[in-house]
């Protein structure tokens, strides 16, 4: 893997896939190699808008093709068991987006699957590789703010959506909890790990998903996160995360910053700027060709046990506010 391009395959020709084949020119070593979806026309069509070399009118080929070393899959929620789980059993190493699946009992096969075969696989949560999120860690990490004690972050569209976009379809696994509080909720576990105690509300739309949630999570250190995603209004979307030395604020888009501002009591406010070409959605890419040059079958940044963990928390946030897919 270190002296030959990686061979990449994206799975899935809508939004998200087409943001990230734009950034895949930004990595090194990537190759677009070819692109499957459930039909040859809209996988020749993606792959001629964005200069992959073949296409593949259904996702088995794609996971058959002998020049492809790793899959993105970028389908609809509902659909990443299935997609996934073809490409692993084709020996392909896999980038999944988030949330890797509907549910931590799925979630955990694939996991499985990964593991028996020996293959590589990854959750495709782009926030944790974001160069700026992950100097926050470090400077957390490294006692900057002190000790961690409350976490606020939110992410907000603006509605109303209609009943019949895929955000409020349980079928494609619609809701905002799944789409956009995973966000929220991976920073928080981000930061201080899985929570020790879980309470969330939500009011539900007449399909059965969630269109505006709030989940307080707590830990047995005495810190707290208060997080909150909604398809009925646009919120600020940014995040703080407070200390006992200090706070550091992530800006609107805190999923995707480009910098943070970081207080320390008695001294000046910094502005810590990490700007970068593209959407950012190519560290994640950069991360899986380091691990597989690396000979490894899951990623430090974003292991195995992170993806269940998140996955259990999201089961338990959906139990109590009672959606069901």
């Amino acid at each position: 893997m270190t002296e030959k391009a990686v061979r990449w395959g994206v799975l899935g020709t809508g939004g998200i896939a087409a943001t990230f084949a734009a950034d895949l020119p930004l990595v090194p070593g990537a190759e677009l190699a070819a692109v499957g979806s459930r039909t040859p026309e809209a996988a020749a069509a993606f792959a001629g808008r964005h200069g992959f070399a073949r296409s593949h009118g259904s996702w088995a080929e794609l996971a058959a093709d002998p020049d492809v070393d790793v899959i993105y899959v970028a389908t609809p929620h509902a659909a990443h068991f299935d997609a996934a789980m073809t490409c692993l059993e084709g020996g392909k190493a896999v980038l999944c987006e988030k949330p890797m699946t509907l549910d931590l009992a799925s979630s955990t096969a694939l996991v499985q699957e990964a593991r028996d075969r020996g293959v590589f696989l990854m959750e495709a949560m782009w926030m944790r590789l974001n160069p700026a999120i992950r100097r926050m860690v470090e400077l957390i990490h490294a006692g900057a703010i002190g000790e961690v004690t409350n976490i606020h972050a939110d992410f907000g569209l603006q509605g109303p959506f209609p009943a019949t976009h895929r955000l409020r379809d349980p079928a494609l696994g619609g809701g905002a909890l799944m789409d956009l509080g995973v966000y929220p909720i991976n920073l928080a576990h981000l930061i201080l790990g899985a929570p020790a105690a879980v309470h969330s509300w939500a009011r539900l739309t007449p399909e059965g998903v969630d269109d505006n949630t709030g989940i307080l999570l707590g830990w047995d250190s005495g810190a707290v996160a208060a997080l909150s995603c909604s398809l009925v209004g646009e919120t600020r979307t940014a995040a703080s995360i407070t200390g006992t030395l200090g706070r550091i604020d992530l800006p609107q888009g805190f999923f995707v910053p480009r910098g943070f501002v970081l207080h320390r009591a008695g001294q000046a406010t910094e502005d810590i700027s990490y700007p970068f070409p593209g959407s950012g959605y190519q560290y994640e890419a950069v991360e899986v060709q380091r691990c597989l040059a690396a000979g490894l079958r899951e990623s430090p940044l974003m292991p195995h046990a992170t993806t269940l963990e998140i996955m259990s928390l999201l089961d338990t946030i959906r139990a109590q506010i009672g959606v069901a897919y």
